[in-house]
């Protein structure tokens, strides 16, 4: 996204921190998908402050930033720091360069609508979440932009987010992943303007175009709000020993089914 709405990521970061504020559990290792500038790294160390947390950063961030960021956030950062990588070697492999059941936590901020495909990036979450783990997610849903879309201007050529999944598209891809108990919810923020280049600039952040006016009169028809549906969702790895389920019916390890013994009678 473009700086003018950097915020927004920080925003949205904070709520579903918030939203996180009735659930227990105690992360020994995070997963931070994407880490925007390295800033959501000093909320979640306040959260969880003996958590070793793992970043998928963005390709523009240097090793310097991402240093300054750990000083910042909390000096345990430095002496048990979690593993870097870059955004653009999971869009290119599809993995993330971490063992299965290796974390705890995984929180990832405004990501799934630029993905082709959530459901993948679902079951790499599932392999990498330990028993018991929690994945943490926002992402825009499909009326994000609504207003644009009756507009007809000469060079201005729309497109709808990567991925169109409302909230109960994931929730049910959630379930059909293995997911337990997930819990989804969604809000509408609306942000106005009071220059169309800073709406154009905003769009053009939020991939909601192909191209764009390069005339200021031929901004003149653009609105002055945009809407943004945000989505928020978590739910639990549980039941990772289950093989997954076919034809409704979950098949279960034989080496996990345990034996009970009955003493020797007298």
């Amino acid at each position: 996204m473009t700086q003018p709405i950097r915020w927004l990521h920080d925003e949205i970061a904070v709520r579903m921190l918030q939203k996180l504020d009735i659930v227990k559990l105690d992360a020994k290792d995070i997963l931070l998908i994407p880490d925007f500038s390295g800033k959501h790294r000093s909320l979640l160390t306040r959260r969880f402050p003996n958590a070793r947390i793992h970043s998928i950063i963005e390709g523009g961030m240097s090793g310097l930033d991402l240093l300054i960021a750990r000083i910042k956030s909390h000096w345990r950062a430095l002496i048990f720091p979690g593993k870097v990588f870059h955004i653009g070697a999971y869009l290119k492999t599809g993995k993330f360069n971490l063992p299965d059941n290796s974390v705890d936590l995984i929180l990832s901020d405004l990501l799934l609508q630029d993905l082709a495909d959530p459901k993948h990036f679902l079951q790499e979450c599932w392999r990498v979440l330990k028993e018991g783990g929690l994945i943490s997610f926002s992402y825009l849903g499909p009326d994000t932009g609504k207003e644009l879309r009756p507009l007809e201007i000469e060079n201005l050529r729309l497109k709808t987010l990567l991925s169109p999944w409302d909230m109960h598209d994931m929730g049910d891809a959630l379930v059909g992943e293995r997911f337990s108990d997930p819990v989804m919810d969604m809000e509408y923020l609306t942000i106005e303007y009071e220059k169309p280049a800073l709406l154009m600039a905003d769009i053009n952040g939020l991939k909601l175009a192909h191209s764009t006016p390069s005339e200021t009169s031929e901004m003149a028809d653009l609105p002055q709000k945009l809407t943004l549906e945000v989505v928020y969702g978590h739910a639990w790895a549980i039941g990772k020993h289950l093989a997954k389920a076919k034809d409704q019916v979950a098949y279960i390890d034989i080496n996990q089914i345990g034996r009970k013994t009955r003493p020797d009678s007298a």
